[in-house]
């Protein structure tokens, strides 16, 4: 059930974190991830199912005089049939994608035979946790999570259902909010994107490599983006159709810190 929305309500940003009151707020492409992406994500993959353990290089053992310095902490998360998981890979000195720092990684397998990944999805910091959290669950579903479903139209219908505008120029590969402040391409991967098509690793500097979908935010034309998402080439449709239909969603979600960049914005109401 959606909320009605006012813009016109404040959000005290000095307030403690405790005491920050609850809005409804839309549209949530733009409403960040509340400062909670590793719990929101987390706490759906234990009601899932899925196992976790914390990777920590660097720790001292017991007969050493002095503890080493932790270098690297990762938290991976991993479904009962071992072919998806989830690494949240904030603190394990992520790369950039779209100059923001990779939070979540997500990859699949086509069976247990094989621990290379058959495709892999980054997410970085505000990418709105019950976006990330539909994906997860549409993958959990998935009865064979490497098997390519759909064609790429199923992306661009999702968000065109919600009101999104195809591109001009790639109307079967291209689409943007009203706003045009969010988008969602199909094109060319952006280097260090792992996956199974051959040519991740084989395309030449001048070459065009292999072409999957990208995501993001950028509040103002040529500012910082808010977020960023990227798929590799060989990830479903279906479940980039998952991610779109409920980026694009205009339902409102529930948040008590708001992103600076669009903070203004935004719609909201009092959650209680």
């Amino acid at each position: 059930m959606e909320a009605p929305l006012y813009p016109e309500l404040p959000l005290d940003p000095s307030a403690p974190a405790g005491a920050q009151p609850a809005y409804w707020v839309g549209p949530r492409h733009l409403a960040g991830d509340d400062g909670r992406l590793y719990d929101t994500v987390a706490d759906t993959l234990t009601g899932l199912g899925w196992t976790n353990l914390t990777i920590v290089r660097g720790r001292h053992e017991p007969d050493e005089a002095q503890a080493r310095q932790v270098l690297r902490s990762t938290v991976l998360h991993i479904s009962p049939d071992t072919l998806r998981w989830a690494q949240w890979v904030l603190a394990d000195e992520p790369f950039h994608l779209g100059d923001l720092p990779i939070a979540w990684q997500v990859s699949a397998r086509a069976d247990t035979s094989s621990p290379l990944a058959a495709w892999s999805a980054y997410f970085t910091l505000d990418v709105p946790g019950e976006v990330l959290v539909d994906f997860l669950v549409a993958l959990d579903a998935r009865e064979q999570p490497a098997v390519p479903l759909a064609s790429p139209s199923l992306v661009i219908d999702a968000v065109t259902a919600h009101g999104w505008l195809r591109d001009v120029d790639q109307p079967h590969a291209g689409a943007m909010d009203p706003t045009l402040t969010s988008h969602l391409s199909l094109g060319e991967v952006p280097p260090l994107i792992q996956d199974a098509d051959p040519r991740a690793l084989t395309t030449e500097a001048d070459d065009a490599g292999p072409v999957g979908w990208q995501a993001w935010a950028e509040p103002t034309l040529g500012a910082p983006c808010l977020w960023a998402a990227s798929f590799g080439a060989s990830a479903p449709h279906d479940l980039i159709a998952a991610f779109a239909a409920s980026l694009s969603s205009t339902a409102p979600v529930l948040r008590r810190v708001l992103p600076e960049s669009t903070r203004e914005r935004l719609l909201r109401a009092p959650a209680s």
